[in-house]
């Protein structure tokens, strides 16, 4: 009958208390992850509370699949600073460093130019035309710590949607044996 006629017959078997249980569980797993991801983000305060490298642009500092933890204080901010930010009209954060900022006396507002370590230029190819500089409302939060690596699982998730749905599927099936 083969492995998939075998699973099949198991879980046809299971008594509906014990499937009822299991998906309890599994609702409440979700709900765990949820809820520590909300006190993530109320304690460092920006929604984005924990990210994972995805370009070489920060080696040798961060490598590709690195997770950087992020908080966000009203400090200034300086140059050589690690931050996250995001320019107008994309929706995708950037992590590199500040190279220089520049304070205007008349009315105190900051003005922000990044680099990726590892690139040659300052990142203004990467702001909106005509735009040289990032405000403090671009930046969403600064690095704090670091995970080595730890991210490399999504990394590959993301290149490879194949592994994502045969992981779930393992996962599910032992999930469903061990009980």
């Amino acid at each position: 009958m083969g492995l998939i006629g075998e699973i099949m017959d198991f879980i046809k078997n299971l008594p509906i208390m014990t499937t009822l249980f299991q998906a309890i569980d599994l609702g409440m797993l979700v709900t765990h992850l949820l809820m520590a991801s909300k006190v993530l983000i109320c304690v460092t305060g920006i929604s984005l509370p924990v990210v994972i490298v995805l370009s070489g642009s920060m080696e040798p500092g961060f490598k590709r699949g690195d997770i950087l933890l992020l908080h966000m204080t009203k400090d200034p901010i300086r140059a050589g600073e690690i931050v996250l930010f995001e320019v107008d009209g994309e929706n995708i954060p950037i992590t590199h460093r500040v190279i220089r900022v520049h304070e205007r006396q008349a009315n105190g507002e900051v003005d922000i130019l990044t680099k990726g370590d590892k690139n040659f230029g300052d990142d203004r190819s990467l702001y909106p035309y005509g735009q040289l500089w990032l405000q403090r409302h671009h930046i969403i939060g600064r690095a704090v710590g670091l995970l080595p690596y730890f991210g490399w699982w999504r990394i590959i998730i993301i290149e490879k949607p194949i592994v994502q749905y045969i992981s779930f599927g393992v996962f599910g099936l032992l999930y469903m044996i061990e009980r």
